[in-house]
């Protein structure tokens, strides 16, 4: 075999890492459903003025279901792929706490429903990863519905002037 055939067939084995259609079309879907469901988090949250927006979102239920599906193709048990979705969320959890801010003079805490929001869109993306497409849709709704109250509860006058301010 030439050198060039060997290289051909390197390119051709590096690229083979998908053997079906089934598996092409799973990963697709999977994370085509996760992009859009962040996204809709994501829309929410910028429509808000809020930092963390669509691509955020996007980015990180892609990513986490992304991380899930490789170890799930690759025939992990379940002990196995446990430590993972354990690592992923440790790594997420650790970018939250980027968003959130102390402002010493105002002594107000700033960013925690961006973290939150953020940590909840890793476990959507989990959820999506793992094949669990109603769950995470569901999920989606259960957040934008919780969102979506922040403005009803203002208006009631139900959050206390005393309390630390969120976003």
């Amino acid at each position: 075999m030439s050198t060039w055939d060997t290289i051909a067939q390197t390119l051709v084995e590096e690229f083979s890492d998908l053997d079906d259609p089934r598996q092409v079309t799973q990963l697709v879907v999977r994370l085509l459903l996760a992009a859009f469901l962040g996204g809709l988090l994501g829309l929410e949250r910028e429509r808000q003025g809020k930092p963390a927006g669509i691509r955020t979102h996007m980015l990180v239920a892609a990513s986490s279901a992304l991380i899930v599906f490789v170890p799930q193709q690759m025939g992990m048990d379940e002990e196995a792929a446990s430590r993972i979705i354990q690592g992923l969320l440790a790594g997420v959890g650790f970018v939250c706490a980027g968003a959130i801010l102390k402002l010493e003079r105002e002594e107000q805490v700033h960013g925690l429903t961006t973290a939150a929001g953020v940590w909840m869109t890793a476990a959507i993306g989990i959820a999506c990863g793992l094949g669990r497409d109603l769950t995470a849709a569901l999920s989606t709704l259960l957040v934008l519905g919780i969102l979506a109250l922040e403005a009803p509860i203002k208006r009631m006058g139900l959050t206390g002037k005393g309390s630390p301010k969120e976003e």
